[in-house]
């Protein structure tokens, strides 16, 4: 800890200090359960993501065998051209949002196309956009989780140590300025009584002296 000086200029400035601590704690306070409250959100997304996800796998395990019948239904059947996001705000920190994304499907012959590809290549698109929005989300989660560790730490900055150490400071000048007044006063009080004996002494000496005369 820094020394502080004992002097009603600091007593004011560590004064200060405490108000704007204890004015912005709230703030804080306020943003670490706003930004906890999110990521539980960003959290339940993803389990909802998974969850749906898993379901379209069960659905495309009954239809392992029929894949395996044909070579058209291919993993490069289908091809991500562009992962659309945009830019969002929680709490301060800046986040992607998904948007969605544009596929490509390859060309194959018509002729040769079984009734159920269209249907296993929607099925894929919605996988492919389950896992595009998962890693976006997951992304989010990331950043908030970074925010978080951050707000907490000033946080606990604040509660732990800047604002008991300042409340520390103002006792101690306090204390220091009470013990000095008062010293002061007990000074000031012994003075007035030593000039009082010393009147009282003049006054005795000068009568004696006329008493003598």
């Amino acid at each position: 800890m820094a020394k502080i000086k004992l002097t009603k200029n600091e007593l004011k400035k560590q004064k200060d200090s405490l108000r704007m601590y204890e004015r912005y704690l709230p703030t804080l306070i306020l943003k670490k359960q706003q930004l906890q409250a999110e990521i539980r959100t960003t959290e339940i997304r993803l389990r909802e993501l998974m969850a749906d996800k898993d379901n379209l796998n069960e659905i495309f395990r009954v239809w392992i065998g029929v894949f395996a019948e044909t070579e058209v239904f291919t993993p490069d059947i289908l091809t991500i051209l562009d992962i659309k996001t945009s830019q969002g705000n929680i709490a301060g920190v800046p986040i992607p949002i998904f948007e969605g994304a544009d596929f490509e499907i390859s060309s194959y012959d018509l002729a040769r196309k079984p009734l159920w590809l269209d249907l296993a290549v929607e099925k894929l698109k919605q996988v492919f956009l389950l896992d595009l929005e998962a890693e976006v989300v997951e992304e989010q989660r990331k950043r908030l989780d970074h925010e978080l560790r951050i707000t907490t730490q000033r946080v606990n900055l604040f509660e732990k140590i800047k604002i008991p150490e300042t409340k520390g400071n103002i006792k101690k000048i306090q204390v220091y300025l009470g013990d000095q007044q008062t010293a002061a006063v007990v000074r000031g009080k012994i003075a007035k009584r030593g000039l009082a004996k010393a009147a009282a002494a003049s006054q005795a000496s000068a009568a004696s002296q006329a008493s003598g005369a």
